[in-house]
């Protein structure tokens, strides 16, 4: 049976889910212009990208792996979240979920580096300070690839890592992002002007997990999908695992899947529930939501 792009129906599945994930992948940030990973601008058209994602990659050209993520970085920092952050910041607090999905828990679990899932939860629990809680406490996010912005410690007598918004992190990387659209790239930067730990001095990574590296919080996220009834998927293409796997393990276990996705992506066809859309307006809608340009999120009364 194909699956059923009936909003009011997700709605009443929505209201009767009692433990709700969601699952996020790049097209979430894509209203933000959040380039997609394989797709990250014209001079990495000459490269494998992939391959700058790599602990061998960064090993073998560390120069190259910091510019590659000093242009992600400086992206993001100029993007703000979306509509669809937005939406799924206002589901993970208690006051608007309650509304929509009463006695039920959510968490938000992000393939997304780009911290703009978090910038939109500080901005949505700012709009609710009644409640008294900061938003790790109220709004949970697991950040299961990392974030673009911590700073890790290749040493192994250190690891130290921190989170660091610099912009440029160094001064030799300063203006590299700019050579991308120029689609060509800056001669080798010595190994002492790349990022430095400020514990002990050693070459820094970015703290991302690179391909073939263990994601973050596993442990905890195979819980939360083993106790799932709903599993809401988000912005992904589902060809990276273990993330692509979530969904059909929450269906295997008796749960629900809705698919929300600009385009067709693997496997949707055995989802419960696919709306194609921008997600910044699908999810809004899905959720009943109301979100003005200026003051606070509010759920739709029956009558809107």
């Amino acid at each position: 049976m194909a699956p059923s792009n009936n909003m009011d129906a997700f709605r009443e599945l929505l209201a009767s889910s009692r433990h709700i994930v969601a699952v996020a992948g790049a097209g979430l940030s894509a209203a933000s212009g959040i380039p997609t990973f394989r797709g990250a601008g014209g001079m990495w058209r000459k490269y494998n990208a992939i391959s700058l994602a790599t602990p061998e990659g960064f090993k073998a050209n560390p120069s190259l792996s910091w510019q590659f993520y000093h242009y992600r970085r400086e992206t993001a920092l100029r993007a703000q979240p979306n509509n669809a952050h937005r939406a799924l910041s206002a589901f993970s607090l208690p006051t608007i979920r309650q509304q929509i999905s009463p006695g039920s828990t959510f968490t938000l679990i992000t393939q997304n580096v780009d911290g703009l899932s978090q910038r939109s939860n500080d901005q949505i629990a700012a709009m609710f300070p009644e409640e008294g809680n900061t938003a790790d406490e109220k709004l949970q996010l697991i950040e299961m690839h990392g974030k673009l912005f911590d700073v890790s410690c290749t040493a192994k007598d250190c690891r130290h890592v921190e989170y660091n918004t610099k912009s440029p992190i160094t001064e030799a990387l300063g203006g590299t992002e700019l050579l991308v659209e120029h689609g060509t790239l800056d001669p080798d930067i010595p190994l002492e002007d790349l990022p430095r730990c400020s514990k002990c001095g050693s070459l820094a990574r970015p703290g991302v997990v690179w391909f073939g590296e263990r994601p973050f919080h596993l442990d905890d996220i195979d819980k939360l999908v083993e106790k799932a009834d709903l599993c809401v998927v988000v912005g992904t293409s589902s060809t990276v695992y273990p993330a692509a796997g979530y969904a059909m393990e929450v269906q295997e276990n008796g749960g629900k899947v809705a698919v929300f996705n600009l385009d067709r992506s693997e496997g949707d066809e055995e989802a419960d529930y696919l709306f194609l859309g921008p997600c910044e307006e699908t999810l809004v809608q899905a959720f009943g939501l109301t979100i003005p340009e200026n003051g606070k999120i509010s759920v739709n009364t029956p009558s809107e």
